[in-house]
């Protein structure tokens, strides 16, 4: 299943980085069919050999990359920002994940019925956090209140 990212992440290839239009979207096609790190890995190799050392847009969007993938092994399609809060789904919750998510997380919401967690968006008055470790933070989240996905779990990686 594709993931959909739509947190405020600079992440592209600068058209100074990957000259051609085709160039481009043969390597966004190569890191939208990364299923894991080794294939993100394999990507960004390719690229540090055709192109030279990366901006950090592109390293940004290899991080988009590995973040979606760890997401599908949750089965979580959708990460998003919606105002100030991060919303996952689907995401079923038992209720011990639900009280570690209120611990965790106060003022999190778990709305069952269209399977969705919604977190408030780390950081301080004014001062979001963005990019990178916004998706480390999200990554946290989903470790933190669903335990490690089973391929995790089962130790790959």
């Amino acid at each position: 299943a594709d993931v959909k990212v739509d947190l405020p992440v600079d992440a592209h290839l600068p058209h100074d980085y990957i000259p051609g239009e085709r160039l481009r979207l043969e390597a966004y096609r190569a890191l939208a069919g990364s299923a894991d790190d080794a294939a993100v890995d394999g990507v960004r190799a390719e690229l540090l050999d055709r192109y030279g050392p990366m901006p950090e847009p592109v390293a940004n969007l290899l991080e988009v990359a590995r973040f979606r993938a760890y997401a599908r092994r949750y089965g979580v399609t959708e990460v998003s920002l919606q105002g100030s809060v991060v919303r996952f789904s689907p995401v079923t919750l038992r209720e011990s994940q639900e009280m570690r998510m209120q611990r965790l997380h106060p003022r999190s919401v778990y709305k069952s019925t269209v399977s969705t967690i919604s977190i408030r968006r780390p950081g301080k008055p004014g001062q979001p956090v963005r990019d990178v470790p916004l998706l480390e933070w999200a990554r946290t989240v989903l470790a933190d209140i669903l335990g490690q996905p089973a391929a995790v779990a089962g130790g790959a990686e």
